[in-house]
Parts: structure tokens; C-alpha cells; sequence
């Protein structure tokens, strides 16, 4: 069996293809005499040939073991300057040193550019005081191009890499925030759309219900008459606030006229409407409104208690036994208190069937303002609380 080169250590095919080009060239070079030290025989001629082989062979390894090709590289590159020396190999090891900074570790691309500048910058200061020349000036000059110039390319290149990918990663995540945004603004508009649909409208149907079911029960036509009056009065308030809904929802750019939002100032409509569509089952209806006069809570806040004690009331008519349905509406220590207390007991006559959706909807109302709520029975007694700060 052969032997299996990890997927880190496989070599890249361009840079399989740059290297075979590279060494190809050096050996043209060679072989035509273009050497970059000619006057420089201490060695043989072939000597040249084997930094050429060895950075040749690291360029096969250029982006998956970039450390080690910076440290051999240098080395390869110092010995070259011992024969007469090969043009390739000086240009291997520049693509070495910057696809060191370019594919190498986050640290290693900072110390690259800074540490070969810093060589740069000694090797022209050495070269100048050992051999006083202008010509020594040009030593420091090779040096920088062959190791800071392409080091600072390669940072360059990468920050402008880092950069871009940076901004892609925030384009998605604005984008999901914005999807996440999206969808619980979807989710949120249509519980609204629920709460107000069944607070607006539940009340009617269920008045109607029971009087439809009285209606059917009763013989003298007296009484039938007074359930129908009850029927069609609470069939044209229901249509109204349906129209109402439809209306807000299909203006999406905002051109109506603005609606009046129900406040507490209409509890005593409510609580008599209430009274007229709950007169045949036994019930009355007491309100006690204690709010200073003349201090208003704020519009959803009124909106929520107005909602509450609507869904309360159609509860009442609902399920209540016979006997006084008492609203309470306070306010004192910046809480706008709503309280409404229906008999609990067995019912006779007509009732209308219930969703549970009522207690959901008023729970949500003042968990969305931040308030507290207990609906549950007590005694012979089914109180319903919510504490909204005013």
C-alpha cells in the first residue's frame, strides 16, 4: 500500500504547477550560463542548483506549512549567496515570504512584514558602515525587495481578504437579524390581530348565541321579540367593529382618518350593553370606577384595561351564574388597577361555548405592558385582576 498524504500536507495544484515552472526556468538559466553572482567560483557551478531544488521543492508546500517554508527558504536563499547564484531562486523565495503572510497564522502574518522591514533596515545600516560606499545602499535595497516588499504585499493582500469576509459575515448576520426581525413582527401583528378581533367581536356573538338560544326556547312573543331586538342590536355593533378591523387592516399606507381608540371613559356603555345582553340569564352589572378624575393613563394602557374588562363581561355572559357582575378600575401608586368579579355556580338557561382564548388574550395584553395578571376562582367567586402601570 502507498503512503497516504494528509489533506493539510497535499500540495495545492497551482502550486504545484508554479513550482514546476519555477525550477524549470532556474534550470534554463542555468544551463545558458545567466547566473545572478557570476564572479563569485568558490563553489562549482552545479552548487547553484541545489537552493534551486530545495525552494522549488518548498513551493509545493507554500500554503500548507508556511513556517516551514519561511525558515528553510531563508536558509536556501543565504546559501545561494555562496554560488554563483540563481535568478529563480531569489524569485521563489519573494512568493515564499508572502504566501507566508498571505496563508499563514493571523500572528505570523503580523510579525512577517514587520521583522523582515526590521532586517531591511539593519542589513542597509551594516552594509553602509562596513563598506562605506553609495553601492552599499543597493544591498539594503535587495534585501527589502526580495523580503519586505512581498511580506507587505501579502499583508495587504490579507487585510483586504479579512476586511471583505468581515463584511460579509455582517451583511449575513443583518440579513438573519433582520429575517428574525421580520418574522416576529409577523408573529406579533397577528396575535394583535387576534386579540382585537376576538375582544372587538366576542362579545357581540356570544350576546347573540345565547338570546338565539333563548329566542328558539321561549313561546310568548313578547319575549321573543325582546331577544331578537337583543340579537339585531349586538349583530349591527359586531358588523360595525368587523368593518372597523377590515378598514385598519387595509389601509397600509395610512391614508384614513384616524380611529378613536376605545378607553375607559367608555365603561359605562359596556358595562350597560352588558346589562341589556345579560338580563335574561339573571345578571346585573355594577361599576365602580375610582381614578382620581381628570388623570388619564396612557392610550395602550387604557386600550389594554378597556380590553380586558370587555373580555371579562363576555366571559361573564358566558359562563356567570346568576347574580351582580361588580367592575372595579383604580388608580394609585402609578398602577391603573382592573378588577372584575363574576358569581361562579351552576347555570341554567342558554350559555354559549367558550375558547380559553379570552384569558390568553388578556394575559398577553398586560405582559406586554409590563404588568401583572390572575384570573381564577375564589369561593363562589371568579375574579379577574390586572395590574397595568398607568
Amino acid at each position: 500500500m502507498g503512503t497516504v498524504i494528509p489533506n493539510s500536507l497535499r500540495p495545492h495544484r497551482d502550486d504545484i504547477l508554479l513550482a514546476g515552472v519555477s525550477v524549470a526556468a532556474g534550470l534554463a538559466f542555468w544551463s545558458l550560463g545567466v547566473h545572478s553572482s557570476p564572479s563569485r567560483d568558490w563553489l562549482p557551478a552545479w552548487a547553484a542548483l541545489v537552493p534551486l531544488g530545495v525552494l522549488g521543492g518548498l513551493g509545493l508546500l507554500r500554503r500548507t506549512a508556511p513556517r516551514l517554508t519561511t525558515t528553510v527558504g531563508t536558509v536556501g536563499v543565504v546559501a545561494d549567496q555562496f554560488t554563483v547564484g540563481s535568478l529563480a531562486t531569489i524569485i521563489i523565495f519573494t512568493d515564499l515570504m508572502y504566501a507566508a503572510v498571505v496563508y499563514g497564522k493571523p500572528a505570523m502574518a503580523r510579525r512577517l512584514p514587520v521583522s523582515t522591514g526590521l532586517i531591511t533596515v539593519v542589513v542597509t545600516i551594516v552594509s553602509v558602515a562596513w563598506l562605506r560606499t553609495p553601492q552599499a545602499l543597493l544591498i539594503g535595497a535587495v534585501t527589502g525587495i526580495i523580503s519586505f516588499a512581498p511580506a507587505l504585499t501579502g499583508a495587504t493582500l490579507r487585510n483586504h481578504r479579512e476586511a471583505a469576509e468581515a463584511a460579509r459575515l455582517r451583511a449575513e448576520q443583518t440579513a438573519l437579524l433582520a429575517e428574525m426581525d421580520r418574522t416576529q413582527a409577523v408573529a406579533a401583528e397577528r396575535a394583535r390581530m387576534a386579540r382585537e378581533l376576538h375582544d372587538m367581536v366576542a362579545n357581540h356573538l356570544s350576546a347573540i348565541a345565547i338570546h338565539s338560544t333563548a329566542a328558539l326556547s321561549i313561546d310568548t312573543p313578547a319575549a321573543g321579540r325582546e331577544a331578537l331586538g337583543v340579537i339585531r342590536e349586538n349583530s349591527v355593533q359586531g358588523l360595525a367593529e368587523m368593518r372597523r378591523l377590515i378598514g385598519l387592516l387595509r389601509d397600509a399606507g395610512g391614508e384614513r382618518e384616524p380611529v378613536a381608540v376605545p378607553s375607559l371613559d367608555g365603561l359605562d356603555s359596556l358595562v350597560a350593553q352588558a346589562g341589556t345582553n345579560g338580563a335574561a340569564s339573571g345578571l346585573s352589572f355594577e361599576l365602580r370606577d375610582e381614578r382620581p378624575p381628570g388623570e388619564p393613563a396612557a392610550a395602550p394602557v387604557e386600550l389594554a384595561a378597556y380590553r380586558i374588562v370587555q373580555e371579562s363581561l363576555t366571559n361573564a355572559l358566558k359562563h356567570a351564574a346568576p347574580g351582580t357582575v361588580t367592575v372595579r378600575v383604580a388608580r394609585a401608586d402609578g398602577l391603573l388597577t382592573v378588577g372584575v368579579d363574576s358569581p361562579f355556580g351552576e347555570r341554567g338557561g342558554p350559555r354559549a361555548p367558550g375558547s380559553g382564548a379570552g384569558l390568553i388574550g388578556m394575559r398577553e395584553r398586560t405582559e406586554l405592558l409590563g404588568g401583572d395578571f390572575t384570573a381564577g376562582r375564589a369561593g363562589a367567586v371568579w375574579r379577574v385582576r390586572a395590574a397595568l402601570p398607568a
